[in-house]
């Protein structure tokens, strides 16, 4: 088996789960969370960042509930670590990022806060709180930045119960193009 079957298997099988206390499973989040990215012409990189931003969730130990308990698990430190193996940075850093984004938009946009879901804001307080405005600075400052920024957007709309997107079929060809980038 082959990595991108590996990747392919993994979202299938334990992207079929809730996705923590949102009303949709793994794999439709991520599906939502490419397809926002695929729809505003990003690279093959940025669309399988967003595809896999949240794979720490299903690889290793897995941390369903962890939030709610008050543990951060690291999922995107997870899921970097693991990606690294197979993706340039393009695609790791985002993911790498993506919750340090949230940290920072809730600095940069007061108004940003009030849009997140439950869990997300739950989450927030378990993954270290608002930025500080030096700690903003200095976030918006690293390589990836703005891409996970991105990311972030995407992640926090990919949450609609029974939104049409393509399927995994879909984004093998991109995520494929993304492995060669490593290359």
């Amino acid at each position: 088996m082959t990595v991108l079957d590996q990747i392919i298997t993994v979202l299938e099988k334990a992207g079929a789960e809730r996705y923590g206390m949102e009303a949709v499973s793994q794999l439709e989040h991520a599906l939502q969370c490419a397809m926002h990215a695929e729809r505003t012409g990003s690279s093959p990189e940025l669309i399988t960042a967003c595809l896999l931003h949240d794979i720490g969730h299903l690889v290793g130990e897995g941390d369903e509930g962890q939030a709610e308990q008050g543990v951060d698990a690291g999922h995107e430190h997870l899921a970097a670590d693991w990606l690294e193996h197979y993706f340039p940075q393009a695609v790791t850093e985002p993911v790498r990022l993506h919750v340090e984004a949230k940290r920072y938009l809730c600095q940069a946009e007061p108004h940003y806060w009030a849009g997140l879901s439950q869990a997300s804001k739950t989450s927030l307080e378990v993954q270290g709180g608002i930025y500080t405005a030096d700690e903003a600075a200095g976030f918006i400052a690293q390589p990836y930045a703005r891409d996970a920024v991105l990311l972030r957007r995407w992640d926090d709309a990919a949450k609609t119960p029974e939104l049409k997107t393509p399927d995994l079929a879909h984004y093998r060809p991109i995520i494929a193009t993304a492995m060669k980038a490593a290359s």
